[in-house]
């Protein structure tokens, strides 16, 4: 789903680019899962399939593809963390509509996946602030906290994701 997104995927990690956003995504109070191994290409000869360490889901990761297999934006582990990881410097941010065009989800003003304004009420904060525009514009910087909440608000917005390490 890269080049729908209009990225140029790679055969492997390169990391002069290497940064991390965090995208929470709530339904009614209830958190959704961000899958692992978006914009990867699962399966590919050169993708490690493990297990998270506390053993329940998927996590993937590449060490050399034959064919490109790795956009530079994707996910490892289910945990929401956006990886920017390519081998551009000094290039615009990356934003979060080509993140969700590579999840095959539909992201607008007035829609995130099936959820569409007027039936759902969608909210979009980033860093704990609330967002106005399109949420496929917001730019995918180092340490984004986006949060997309639909219907029911969570007793909290997130503000801030704890990264770890060089995250």
């Amino acid at each position: 789903m890269a080049e729908q997104a209009g990225l140029v995927a790679e055969p492997r990690e390169y990391l002069v680019t290497h940064l991390h956003a965090h995208l929470d995504v709530f339904v009614d109070g209830e958190q959704i899962r961000v899958p692992a191994g978006i914009g990867i290409a699962i399966g590919l000869a050169g993708v490690r399939d493990e297990m998270t360490p506390d053993g329940t889901e998927h996590a993937y990761f590449v060490d050399t593809c034959d064919v490109p297999c790795l956009s530079p934006l994707h996910t490892h582990d289910p945990d929401g963390i956006i990886h920017e990881e390519s081998r551009t410097t000094n290039h615009p941010p990356y934003m979060l509509g080509e993140f969700f065009t590579e999840w095959g989800l539909k992201l607008d003003a007035s829609c995130v996946g099936e959820y569409c304004k007027p039936d759902a009420l969608i909210r979009i904060y980033v860093n704990g602030n609330l967002f106005e525009g399109d949420p496929a514009e917001i730019p995918l910087v180092k340490h984004a906290e986006i949060a997309i909440v639909i219907g029911q608000p969570p007793d909290t917005i997130p503000d801030s994701w704890q990264f770890v390490g060089d995250q």
